[in-house]
């Protein structure tokens, strides 16, 4: 059995992985009330193009960190594209329809980019070459990795970078007046077209960061992998409060907290009967947890719909 140290910092890794995908879900949901369940498959696109490039560029000498870098760079410009197209296309044209239709469209839209990945890229597990230093740091009994550090500092920097962007730039001025009433922020001047569009650039190159993270950490890609954490980011937004980013990032830490240690302790508990292959009921059972006694989550408040 892992120690309790080792289990904190293996809940860590994959909380801050599961929170930078639910701050996309939340700053969407925020704005236009829509819960974009593709946003699970632009990570996996943004995991593949990663490494595609990598693969590409792997003979050309170039530093570990650097072609990481690069494939960082083309993952994101890849999954913003793809994310502005599918708001432009999916979303846009059922903005003031029942919010049953864009929910079922974006579910058609996650079935849809996992079979044109699987066409693309072919249904195989691709491995993921290790770009970064693979010696182990020991603390206190328990291990860490270059890989796994440099998803932490990348987390807490990318939450400090979107609050500061919220609260004080003018696109976030806008953000935040178009999520209380676009109509008023239209007649005040903003744009809400151009402030949504920029929300799901935002949020796509928050999923193709957090996919080159899962790929680099985990060592493979496949067209299938964006599903589960997609799910359980959207779960840890809840959980934190969907549509409050420290709520989405409290969430997702400690999402990976619980899943890490349920399965550590109670797989323990039970004999192994509920092991480590379980972990994935831990966060459900969080969300009929909280949606039952807290639906608003966390850091949520009650609040009316607008009209």
């Amino acid at each position: 059995m892992e120690t309790l140290l080792q289990q904190i910092i293996n809940g860590l890794v994959l909380g801050s992985m599961y929170a930078l995908v639910a701050l996309g879900y939340t700053m969407v949901y925020g704005i236009i009330n829509l819960i974009n369940f593709a946003h699970g498959e632009v990570l996996m696109v943004g995991a593949y193009t990663s490494w595609s490039v990598v693969m590409a560029l792997q003979g050309a000498g170039l530093p570990g960190w650097l072609l990481l870098l690069l494939s960082l760079l083309a993952a994101i410009v890849i999954c913003s594209v793809l994310n502005f197209t599918i708001e432009k296309v999916a979303y846009r044209p059922l903005r003031n329809a029942p919010r049953l239709a864009p929910l079922i469209t974006a579910m058609g839209m996650s079935l849809l980019l996992q079979t044109l990945a699987m066409m693309v890229w072919q249904p195989s597990t691709k491995p993921y070459p290790i770009l970064l230093p693979s010696e182990p740091f020991f603390i206190a009994g328990a291990v860490i990795n270059v890989t796994q550090i440099l998803i932490l500092a990348v987390t807490m920097i990318t939450l400090a970078g979107l609050m500061y962007l919220v609260n004080r730039t003018k696109l976030g001025r806008a953000m935040r007046a178009t999520a209380e009433n676009p109509r008023v922020a239209a007649l005040m001047g903003v744009k809400p077209d151009m402030v949504i569009s920029a929300t799901f650039i935002i949020g796509a190159s928050l999923a193709a960061l957090a996919g080159v993270m899962y790929a680099a950490n985990y060592g493979s890609v496949q067209h299938t992998m964006g599903f589960l954490p997609g799910l359980k980011a959207f779960t840890a937004a809840v959980f934190g409060g969907i549509g409050n980013l420290a709520g989405a990032v409290v969430g997702g830490v400690l999402l990976g907290l619980i899943e890490s240690l349920g399965a550590g302790y109670i797989g323990a508990l039970t004999g192994g009967v509920l092991g480590s292959q379980y972990q994935d009921i831990f966060a459900f059972i969080v969300l009929i947890l909280v949606l039952t006694v807290r639906p608003q989550g966390l850091l949520g408040e009650r609040v009316a719909d607008r009209a």
